[in-house]
């Protein structure tokens, strides 16, 4: 059974347009993304205990409640800033709560008091935390107009040894989207394996000469970005060593490559086999709603801060996330299912090739059709995954 309460346009039941306040978007954004901070914390302190309750509990919420949640529930977040003004704050508090999480993890999987199982399932709920909450986090601060708030969301990534995203996010991929000289923009018919080594290694030669080309317009004596993001990097890893020595590294380099692929897999899926036309004059395409996949869902889009509303986002990189929209389905395309739901379908290429090359190619058209399904952005009814 579908709960069906959309609000974004919605209607309330005297026909007006329905309008959470600011208390409920809060809340909703709070308690979504911050509930697993709290299972996860809980669980790396108290998960000899009680069976594991807490591990279990935060395992069993980002990978199985959250797809339920949005299977059984179609609605979207408002599409006003000023309904949630306190979006920066819970930003800060989820950075905080990163670190305390990463720290908490690695102290709690190089120690002896876990059995196997459970460190299994605590590694793969924090993992997914951090891929898909913290990311979208850093993300979200690195476009903030203030300065501590881009270090802030700079240093998330460099605890992920992931620090140059902060350069080749917004210096490459949001120049060069949907097009070759992005690494992270997929190709149709490239499979995620053999996407992730390029598009890691394309992001940071492209982000490190983008950098360099900025610091030698700027004439002035500065520290370049990736010596911070390396050295920045190593001195995580310095904490984790002093926190449960050298298996405490190994714990951080695995949790950091964990989370790094979550974060490319996000890449992969949003822009897959999406492409802007070249012009004749060899420059593409401004970049359009028909060049990022979007994402409905009311559970997982309020939990990654309205990463999957990604067309919105590209078009306005500094807009705070309760404001982005999610545009038509007649006009960007969406995904059949959650952004992680399509994250996990994209490590199985050929059963990911069958779902959305078909799709795909029919965002490269330019007589696009109208009269399709708003869920799947095909006219067709929803086809399984299988």
């Amino acid at each position: 059974m579908t709960i069906n309460t959309d609000d974004s346009p919605g209607l309330s039941r005297k026909g007006q347009p329905a309008r959470p306040g600011p208390d409920t978007a809060g809340f909703v954004f709070a308690w979504t993304s911050l509930t697993p901070v709290f299972l996860l914390a809980a669980g790396a302190v108290f998960g000899d205990r009680w069976g594991g309750a807490w591990i279990w509990a935060a395992l069993l919420y980002m990978a199985v409640l959250t797809y339920l949640l949005d299977e059984l529930i179609t609605a979207a977040a408002p599409a006003d800033g000023v309904e949630f003004p306190a979006h920066d704050r819970l930003s800060v508090v989820l950075a905080v709560g990163h670190f305390a999480v990463l720290f908490l993890t690695v102290r709690a999987l190089a120690g002896d008091a876990l059995d196997p199982a459970r460190k299994v399932a605590l590694f793969l709920a924090a993992g997914l935390f951090m891929g898909q909450v913290s990311n979208s986090n850093a993300h979200e601060l690195v476009h903030r107009g203030g300065r501590g708030l881009r270090r802030l969301g700079t240093w998330v990534y460099i605890s992920l040894l992931f620090g140059h995203h902060a350069s080749a996010h917004p210096l490459v991929h949001h120049v060069h989207v949907a097009t070759d000289r992005d690494p992270n923009s997929a190709r149709l018919g490239e499979s995620y394996w053999r996407f992730l080594p390029r598009a890691w290694v394309g992001s940071f030669r492209a982000g490190m000469k983008a950098e360099t080309a900025r610091l030698a317009r700027s004439r002035q004596k500065k520290l370049h970005p990736y010596a911070v993001y390396v050295g920045g990097g190593l001195a995580m890893l310095a904490v984790s060593a002093l926190i449960a020595g050298p298996w405490g590294v190994a714990v951080h380099l695995w949790l950091a490559g964990y989370a790094q692929s979550q974060l490319l897999l996000s890449d992969y899926v949003q822009h897959y086999g999406l492409r802007r036309q070249i012009r004749a004059d060899g420059r593409p395409e401004p970049v359009g709603p028909r060049h990022s996949w979007n994402a409905p869902h009311w559970m997982t889009g309020h939990m990654m801060l309205h990463a999957p509303r990604h067309s919105d986002h590209h078009a306005h990189p500094s807009r705070p996330y309760p404001a982005l929209e999610l545009p038509a389905p007649d006009v960007a395309p969406m995904l059949p299912r959650s952004l992680p739901a399509m994250a996990t379908l994209a490590l199985f290429p050929t059963l990911w090739r069958r779902v959305m090359d078909r799709r795909a190619r029919r965002w490269q058209t330019t007589d696009l059709q109208t009269d399709h399904d708003p869920r799947t952005g095909d006219r067709a009814a929803p086809e399984p995954l299988a």
